[in-house]
């Protein structure tokens, strides 16, 4: 039996529209320029590989005792973005298939960590250049090393290696509600791990429960060359290292900007 329906809403009168409301008319912006270049490669990304994310939570204690440690000495604390930064490059060290790149059908592992950081610009446009040999920077050294490359990516004076050298990127929402996300792969890199807002949580101790801050962390990867289990293991790794930072863990490291 056939359905008949029939079109109950009225016609629209002849020249009808936001004009002729009164209303303004649609923005309309055309897809180009260095916007349109984005666009291009994020669609490229997502054609051209096998995107997977996990994700996981980390509390912040550790950090924040830290960082309250380096206050009562009388010294500047790290941010948390740093101090995640840095702890992300150890743990690199032990996950080299993550620090690494595919072109080709060919996964190359890099020895250094040149370290993309996702940095949004005016006009809702965003650039992920590369903190070469991230791995050879103290703790007391990144603020400046990360503050120069922000810099220069404001001011437009980042070079064509800077843009296209990373070989892992972290991409920060750190000040967002939001605790997860997907980041998407900055090709032909094989991770990217996207840094979520602070929740605060009830978590388990010995005699009940308190609240405690916790922080969102999403590894993305490229299931073409990184299988589930070590993308897993490399944010349970991550996690344990800033559930489990000492206090005077950097102490060292802080030093050296004093220098």
């Amino acid at each position: 039996m056939k359905l008949e329906t029939h079109d109950t809403a009225p016609p629209a009168p002849e020249g009808a529209g936001p004009e002729a409301s009164g209303a303004p008319p649609a923005r309309v912006e055309p897809l180009r320029g260095m916007r349109g270049m984005i666009a291009s490669k994020m669609l490229q990304s997502l054609q051209s590989s096998a995107q997977l994310t996990h994700h996981a939570s980390a509390r912040l204690d550790a950090l924040q005792a830290l960082r309250e440690r380096c206050k009562a000495a009388g010294r500047a604390a790290p941010s948390l973005q740093d101090l995640l930064l840095r702890l992300v490059v150890q743990t690199l060290a032990d996950f080299p298939a993550l620090n690494a790149t595919l072109e080709e059908n060919r996964i190359t592992e890099h020895q250094e960590v040149h370290l993309g950081l996702a940095i949004p610009l005016p006009g809702d446009l965003l650039v992920a250049p590369a903190l070469f040999d991230a791995q050879a920077l103290a703790l007391g050294e990144l603020p400046e090393a990360r503050r120069a490359l922000v810099a220069r990516a404001q001011a437009g004076k980042l070079s064509v290696g800077e843009l296209t050298g990373a070989t892992f990127t972290v991409s920060n929402l750190g000040r967002s509600r939001v605790h997860h996300f997907t980041p998407i792969l900055n090709v032909p890199q094989v991770a990217i791990l996207g840094i979520g807002g602070v929740e605060t949580r009830a978590v388990p101790v010995s005699d009940g429960w308190r609240a405690a801050e916790v922080i969102g962390l999403s590894l993305t990867f490229d299931h073409r060359a990184v299988n589930g289990a070590p993308a897993a293991a490399f944010l349970d790794t991550l996690c344990e290292r800033i559930e489990t930072l000492a206090p005077p863990a950097f102490d060292h490291e802080l030093a050296v900007a004093a220098v």
